[in-house]
């Protein structure tokens, strides 16, 4: 048989087959439902939970980029403490002065700037706000941090030398005080006493839930002589690029270990903070997450291919004097093996396509009435209805053997 002639056989086998196949689907329309049922649950537990997954994801990397590639928050205590936090609580508080050792000595750093923080009332013409953040830094703040101010000015040194009280306002402050009038110039109470607004910062987002625009800042000497602080200060640490954060932070221990007369042969009295820390903890936990998903997501398969075995199986032993016939006719046993798995992967595929609009919509439902994320990807929805139909093939594989296998002459016995 000639290369065209084999063509044109499968292209028959194939189209007879999923005729075949198509029409003992719509004649059996109630066992074609509650097969597809069993695949479809499988689907939608697994894409509900991977897109609500992918959606967090991108939002963590887009909050990630608030927080600076090129920035290291130098702490008494890291951000992530993994239950050890014993370790650190005698530590020495960190001596705001570093900032300035830090941007004398280090070569790869390109500002530092101390910060401390409190909370208290702040309040305009009588209209108060309870719990605001407050910071009390240095000129090199906005650069080290990432802070752009939309209006008016930042701190200068000679604010923090005179102990001006004077205050920049996040964008929630300013427009629960002032809605859309004009903040700059105005005076504020914080904690009971005046300060002059000479700034406004640019809006900059929630960071893992959290607003980063309901703060203010005041000058540090400011801060210190009129609220004091209980806490250890952070240092926020801008390399020159992030090319250069690993440099700036072996400069870091080598500097900080020096200036808190650590012996040689002792731990890091420190935490050097990045975003790429946070992001491989935050990975650690998603992945984590993606294997339980994938977990259930089989098991729900499996439990649904069984019921495509199962059900394959009926339909040979109901289809067998049919089958006897077609090979008496002159069938092949090729040509039973695809109209079966044919079927097998047409009812799988029609489970998994259901399924997959109905994770996606559980995710998207998820996203509009909780703080979930959900993310939709072309490739996931394609997954999911590919790996169904292959997921028909496998367990319709044994089914379509036997009915290929099937003894004609027995068959057209069959009652």
């Amino acid at each position: 048989m000639d290369r065209s002639r084999r063509r044109a056989v499968w292209r028959v086998d194939l189209f007879e087959g999923g005729r075949i196949a198509l029409g003992s689907l719509r004649a059996h329309r109630l066992r074609t439902i509650l097969t597809t049922v069993g695949i479809g649950v499988g689907v939608c537990t697994l894409l509900a939970i991977v897109t609500i997954i992918q959606g967090l994801d991108r939002s963590f990397e887009d909050q990630m980029k608030i927080v600076g590639a090129n920035t290291i928050q130098v702490s008494k205590t890291p951000w992530v403490m993994n239950g050890d936090w014993w370790r650190y609580r005698n530590r020495a508080n960190l001596d705001p002065r570093l900032a300035d050792v830090i941007k004398t000595q280090a070569k790869h750093v390109a500002a530092a700037a101390p910060m401390a923080t409190s909370q208290g009332e702040v309040s305009y013409q009588g209209s108060p706000m309870s719990s605001v953040p407050i910071i009390g830094t240095t000129s090199d703040f906005p650069q080290a941090s990432g802070w752009v101010v939309e209006s008016g000015r930042f701190l200068t040194d000679a604010d923090n030398e005179a102990r001006a009280r004077v205050v920049l306002l996040g964008k929630d402050v300013a427009d629960q005080l002032f809605g859309k009038a004009e903040a700059v110039g105005s005076r504020v109470l914080i904690k009971g006493l005046s300060y002059k607004v000479i700034g406004v910062f640019e809006r900059k987002g929630s960071l893992l839930g959290s607003s980063q625009d309901l703060l203010v800042v005041i000058p540090h000497r400011t801060f210190s002589a009129l609220l004091g602080s209980k806490w250890s200060p952070r240092i926020m640490v801008a390399a020159n690029s992030a090319d250069d954060i690993l440099k700036a932070e072996d400069e870091l221990i080598s500097i900080l270990r020096r200036a808190r007369k650590v012996p040689p042969e002792a731990d890091d009295d420190f935490s050097l903070n990045r975003a790429d820390q946070l992001a491989n903890t935050y990975k650690q936990l998603t992945g984590a997450l993606y294997g339980v998903a994938m977990g259930v997501g089989a098991i729900t398969l499996l439990v649904g291919g069984i019921g495509i075995m199962n059900i394959m199986l009926v339909s040979v032993r109901e289809r067998t004097r049919e089958i006897g016939i077609r090979r008496a006719l002159g069938a092949r046993q090729r040509t039973i093996v695809l109209q079966f798995l044919m079927e097998a992967a047409s009812v799988s595929a029609l489970g998994g396509a259901c399924g997959t609009l109905a994770g996606v919509t559980l995710a998207w439902v998820a996203s509009q009435v909780t703080p979930l994320a959900a993310s939709v990807e072309p490739g996931v929805v394609v997954l999911g209805v590919g790996f169904s139909a292959v997921v028909g093939l496998v367990f319709g594989g044994w089914p379509a053997a036997r009915a290929a296998q099937l003894d004609p002459v027995e068959s057209l016995r069959h009652e």
